[in-house]
């Protein structure tokens, strides 16, 4: 089930992310499973992250992030040219917690 985010949630994601450096970047065999791993691990430690993702081709970069948001289930908070923001929710002290 994909992640949504309100407008609200985006815009504090995205205010958040600005100072991020990324910290993956995909290599010349773009997204394999074990990049995919690595991503897992770093959303989950820092459940916001930036991803470079060097591919020439539009399609192939909207490609590749459409199988990150998918596979990891985690949402797609901006774009810009080559790098991605994700986040993903982390179980134990979430950003944004459930309200009641």
């Amino acid at each position: 089930m994909p992640v949504t985010l309100t407008p609200s949630q985006k815009t504090t994601l995205k205010k958040k992310a600005h100072s991020l450096s990324p910290v993956v970047l995909l290599g010349n065999k773009g997204l394999t499973p074990a990049v995919e791993k690595e991503i897992a691990l770093a959303l989950e430690v820092h459940e916001l992250i930036k991803i470079k993702i060097p591919e020439q081709e539009k399609e192939v970069r909207d490609g590749i992030v459409a199988r990150l948001v998918d596979n990891l289930d985690c949402a797609l908070v901006q774009r810009i040219g080559h790098v991605v923001v994700v986040y993903k929710k982390r179980v134990a002290t979430p950003l944004f917690p459930q309200r009641r």
